[in-house]
């Protein structure tokens, strides 16, 4: 019999995981035994700049030492660069995508000129007259967001959130996402590497993910991936976005924030158990 509870926790080997990592997995892992449903482990190891094995290592050290396990063969993105590679080309196969050459700089400058009615927080659309047989090593490829939302203009797009912040079915407004997202990276063609967007809603439909739980974070990045969703026609999760760990001074934590490294807690001498009671897991509510 189908499973039909299926969630995941999917940190990149980028640095420690800290407690806003446990807090993540350990509602993914409570949610997932509550509807008797399954618990999936995946690396994110696209970024082959920062990530490092010792970090990869202590990724399965520290979730084991919390009390968490997973099926074997754990997925990793960098073993999945051809599946990402061939949903890019079906994108520009549909006139979805361009080339960006456009540098951090670049975009920078861009934003800081005064343009009316513009967000000064979203890409600009400098390269978007660029057509995919112009791309270049180095380029980014980017969605052009207009056209994805033209081609899907009949479909109504809706997803279901069970995250007490935001419970409820959500629609998709494409005005919104124009003004507030814009045309968003997907990858690097020259070398296949895909990027967050991409590749998290390729893999949740491979692996038969039932529900993404994740941190409120990235709770503005829902929309695009239901509209990637649909334009490779990916089945749809439920969303569930928790609440934040945050630090003394209320921001969230970060990586380079050792302090609060489970690897610390850990070398200091507390408990799963402990920890357990210092993220309040007790508190969250199921997906």
């Amino acid at each position: 019999m189908p499973v039909s509870f299926v969630t995941r926790f999917a940190p990149s080997p980028t640095g420690l995981l800290h407690l806003g990592h446990a807090f993540s997995a350990l509602t993914a892992w409570n949610a997932a035994q509550a509807a008797d449903g399954q618990f999936l482990l995946r690396i994110e190891d696209t970024d082959r700049t920062r990530a490092r094995p010792e970090y990869d290592a202590a990724i399965f050290e520290d979730l084991a030492w919390l009390g968490l396990s997973w099926p074997e063969p754990v997925w990793r993105q960098s073993e999945r660069v051809g599946i990402y590679s061939g949903a890019l080309e079906r994108l520009g196969n549909l006139g979805l995508t361009y080339p960006c050459r456009c540098t951090r700089a670049d975009i920078r400058a861009a934003l800081s000129a005064p343009q009316e009615g513009s967000n000064s927080t979203v890409y600009p659309g400098t390269c978007r007259g660029r057509s995919m047989a112009e791309c270049a090593p180095g380029d980014a490829i980017r969605l052009d967001l207009g056209r994805a939302l033209s081609l899907l203009q009949e479909q109504t797009l809706t997803w279901r959130e069970t995250g007490a912040a935001h419970a409820g079915t959500h629609t998709l407004d494409g005005e919104a996402m124009r003004r507030r997202i814009g045309d968003v990276v997907l990858g690097r063609k020259d070398i296949g590497a895909a990027a967050y967007h991409l590749s998290v809603v390729i893999d949740d439909a491979a692996q038969g993910i039932t529900h993404v739980i994740r941190g409120e974070d990235l709770l503005e990045a829902t929309p695009i991936h239901r509209l990637l969703q649909a334009l490779l026609d990916l089945p749809v999760p439920v969303w569930h976005h928790h609440t934040l760990i945050r630090d003394e001074a209320g921001k969230r934590l970060a990586k380079r924030n050792d302090a609060c490294a489970i690897r610390t807690y850990r070398e200091a001498g507390q408990t799963p158990e402990e920890v357990r009671e210092m993220i309040g897991v007790g508190r969250v509510d199921g997906g």
